[in-house]
């Protein structure tokens, strides 16, 4: 009876919620307001909400007002603790990044009719490449102007003639589109440089399913994953070598897209790399790793064409790699995409794309684009200057107007008399540079904002994949939507937000992962390759980061209670140590040590002093962002909220403090991830190498400031407090500190985790363990340094133990830092390299 009863309330329940949610999607529909005469996702042509729609909103209407907003704020918490930002043109910060919380939604029937336009497109555009770059017949025979194609920045006279390795210009396509007046969608832009988005796409998909689990799997939404395998393993094919290694091609962490570029390389398996990484030997592409320089076989390109070779093309690029263009005129790497493959984003070549299908495909485009006119054609200008009213005025070759400031389209009817003239002058004179467009307002779909429905315009960008077995459609896209009702164009840098982007289908969709199937893995227990420059960040994130322990510990130690700030003479001479130490470090000014109540303060986060824990954190945050692709999501939201922390204005000294704590305790926290979570592979190694590296130096400072040969018990103490072995000493010693077990704690006993001997014991083993670059059998400069300061170290007595003698071991660990820098992270045509390279694959 009981049970019979509570399946009857569970019924009555589900049905009072389904209630619920009809009654708020009506509400929803009513308070709906559509722009006048615009195309609407949610709303059909009769008014009513589209059938994928009404299917969400009903699943979606069911939640409780307060379980709605805890969802959405599970998605913001997603993207703040992942720390997914981007970068607008101009910006000198990272922006977080902006998510609508209502997806995109797409119906299956629609969505077949998208890929099979955008199928044709691509196929069409590597046609086209295939013979401005070939044979050229189209420009020969009238089909292309000459001067429309030669007029692109994007066009490279010195990969013309020069077969794609692999077989293929295009190995990844995008085309931006959106609903055209008559309901169809239409395509407002190609992308075939190098196009962005589909790394964003693959977090918000990671962010929405997550937030929505159980809507998502309701609406049968596919998965992208297969899509990302077919490219994985189409760039694996075209290179020549059955297991090639690949590397993502990025301008560096100061790039706009960046975040997407360490997502895709981490995502896919791929490296990472940057033109300094890389190096032209024997008609290869090499990668500079601490092992010597490793062949590359193929480059995913996240840099413009015409920056990719300061030899041939932009010389005062340094992005690039010198020579690549030679080997690749001599098949020696694979480039996806092509070099030069940028030109077909020109708008000048819009207005010839139907003709060239049926030329080249036998068949007409199956997806329009906005009607385009090249001022470069007499014909076509002339109605363009005819209709100027009634036309948008673009770049032909960049975004934006070449003469006017506006980075989007130029109306002339909402220019004043002298601009319009200067407007009709300019494409009187150089029409070439200029394209005139039928004004198209952009299509609308609903965005959650206060509660309720609201109609944004957008534009929806489609990948389209080359593949042995021809073009692979990822089922989705990457959407952005404008801020602005009345947008006609939507960027990113335009403070627009993305949405992800749902193909609904009424089937049940298969789950696909990237992971293989396990009968056909092969067990592999490598270390993987390093670059150099990764290393490098790897060893100076350490140092950071061990620096900002260091002068925290300063800051706790000459603000706490029970520290040196006591009104003896002796505390006030150790209190003034520590200040002059912190002066010395860059943490403090001069000036702030006639205000005591301030040094703390400023110590701890000044924005203008380069020693400060802020500086340090933020300087440790720079260097992890280069790292994107090889840090867990734990250990940057650690990164990230020592920084935040820090910039936080304290208010009193129980706050700062507190502050204090806190970021050591997350710092330990780091150490913490680094030595469970971190394979031993040669980066884990170099990160500890940094600490280990600084620690000493910092240990051996210490000591030589409050271990002096006159030091008191309160200068002993300071230091048992600095380098945290209070503990240790009075279980050993249970006496007040003396000089000589001090000094032997602190430098020279080899199972004391924080002293000088056991960072150069542990230096020691991890150089030992790096691959050697020389074959001529003698220990390199940095092991060299290593050994004999741990048989220094390890013959020392503490009773002879002199402030001589810790500043001359300070001087060998700086000489230590600077030689495994210059041995193990050489940079630029400049740098230092092995008499003779090891490991040559």
């Amino acid at each position: 009876m009981a049970e019979g009863a509570a399946e009857q309330d569970d019924k009555a329940g589900k049905a009072q919620g389904q209630r619920e949610g009809q009654r708020r999607l009506a509400q929803w529909v009513r308070d709906y307001s559509r722009l006048p005469g615009i195309p609407d996702e949610f709303l059909g042509p009769d008014g009513a909400p589209r059938a994928v729609w009404s299917r969400f909103f009903d699943a979606f209407g069911a939640l409780a007002p307060d379980e709605i907003e805890r969802r959405f704020g599970m998605a913001d918490r997603h993207l703040r603790e992942a720390g997914v930002t981007y970068r607008a043109p101009g910006d000198s910060a990272d922006r977080p990044w902006s998510l609508s919380h209502l997806p995109l939604l797409i119906d299956e029937a629609d969505w077949q009719q998208l890929c099979a336009g955008i199928t044709q497109r691509a196929e069409l555009l590597e046609r086209v490449l295939r013979d401005i770059y070939g044979e050229g017949r189209l420009v020969a025979e009238g089909a292309l102007p000459a001067a429309a194609i030669a007029g692109s920045p994007e066009y490279l006279r010195p990969v013309c003639g020069v077969p794609p390795p692999g077989g293929r210009y295009l190995s990844i396509y995008a085309a931006d589109v959106g609903r055209g007046p008559d309901g169809r969608w239409w395509v407002l832009g190609d992308r075939t440089q190098a196009p962005s988005g589909a790394g964003y796409a693959l977090e918000n998909r990671l962010v929405l399913s997550r937030a929505f689990s159980d809507l998502y799997k309701s609406m049968n939404v596919p998965r992208v994953a297969p899509f990302f395998e077919a490219f994985r393993d189409s760039l694996r094919a075209r290179a020549d070598r059955d297991e090639p290694r690949i590397g993502v091609l990025t301008p560096g962490s100061f790039s706009e897209t960046y975040f997407e570029h360490a997502t895709l390389a981490r995502y896919l398996g791929f490296l990472l790399v940057e033109g300094d990484d890389l190096a032209v030997s024997d008609n290869r592409v090499h990668i500079r790793t601490v092992a010597g320089l490793k062949r590359l076989d193929v480059l995913l390109r996240r840099v413009d064409s015409n920056s990719l070779d300061p030899l041939e093309l932009d010389a005062s690029s340094h992005l690039g790699v010198p020579g690549l263009i030679d080997v690749l005129r001599k098949d020696g790497v694979v480039i996806a995409n092509m070099p030069g493959s940028g030109v077909l984003e020109a708008r000048a070549l819009l207005g010839f794309l139907p003709a060239l299908s049926r030329r080249l495909l036998g068949e007409d485009l199956k997806m329009p684009h906005i009607a385009t006119w090249w001022c470069g054609q007499r014909v076509a200008r002339d109605e363009v200057l005819a209709r100027l009213d009634e036309v948008a005025i673009e770049g032909a070759y960049r975004r934006g107007v070449p003469g006017f400031d506006s980075s989007g389209p130029v109306l002339a009817s909402e220019l004043d008399a002298s601009a319009r003239q200067r407007l009709i002058d300019a494409i009187g004179a150089r029409g070439m540079d200029y394209v005139g467009q039928e004004v198209v307002r952009l299509s609308t779909m609903p965005v959650w904002e206060h509660g309720q429905l609201t109609p944004r315009p957008f534009v929806l960008r489609v990948f389209a994949a080359a593949t042995p077995d021809g073009w692979a459609i990822m089922p989705g896209g990457f959407c952005r939507i404008a801020e602005q009702p009345d947008a006609r164009a939507v960027s990113m840098g335009d403070g627009a937000r993305a949405a992800d982007v749902w193909v609904v289908s009424d089937k049940q969709v298969a789950t696909a992962t990237l992971l293989p199937a396990t009968d056909k893995v092969r067990i592999r227990r490598i270390a993987g390759v390093l670059p150099s420059r990764a290393a490098d960040n790897l060893f100076w994130l350490g140092r950071y980061l061990e620096r900002a322990e260091a002068t925290l510990r300063l800051v706790r130690a000459l603000g706490s209670p029970s520290g040196p700030n006591k009104g003896t003479a002796a505390s006030v001479q150790s209190a003034e140590r520590i200040q002059r130490l912190l002066v010395a470090w860059g943490a403090v000014s001069q000036s702030s040590r006639t205000a005591a109540g301030r040094i703390v303060a400023e110590a701890l986060q000044s924005e203008e002093r380069f020693g400060s824990a802020l500086s340090l954190v933020r300087a440790a945050l720079r260097t992890a962002t280069s790292l994107r692709e090889r840090l867990s999501p734990d250990a940057w939201q650690v990164i990230t909220e020592m920084a935040e922390r820090l910039a936080i204005e304290v208010e009193d000294d129980d706050s700062v403090l507190s502050a204090a704590e806190l970021t050591l305790q997350e710092l330990a926290s780091f150490a913490g991830l680094a030595q469970e979570n971190m394979n031993r592979a040669a980066g884990w190694r170099f990160l500890d190498i940094g600490r280990r590296i600084e620690r000493a130096i910092n240990t051996t400072r210490f000591t030589r400031q409050f271990a002096y040969d006159e030091a008191g018990d309160e200068d002993l103490d300071i230091l048992l407090t600095l380098v945290d072995c209070q503990i240790t000493y009075r279980s050993r010693y249970l006496l007040a500190p003396i000089l000589a077990p001090v000094r032997d704690l602190a430098v020279l006993d080899g199972y004391n985790p924080r002293s000088v001997a056991f960072q150069v014991t542990t230096l020691n083993e991890h150089i030992a363990a790096l691959p050697s670059l020389k074959e001529y059998g003698l220990i390199e400069k940095p092991q060299r340094l290593a050994v004999a300061m741990q048989a220094m170290l390890a013959t020392a007595e503490a009773e002879k133990l002199e402030v001589k003698t810790l500043f001359a071991l300070e001087q060998d660990l700086l000489s230590l830092g600077e030689a495994i820098g210059q041995h193990y992270f050489p940079h630029g045509p400049n740098a230092s390299r092995p008499e003779k390279l090891t490991g040559l694959a």
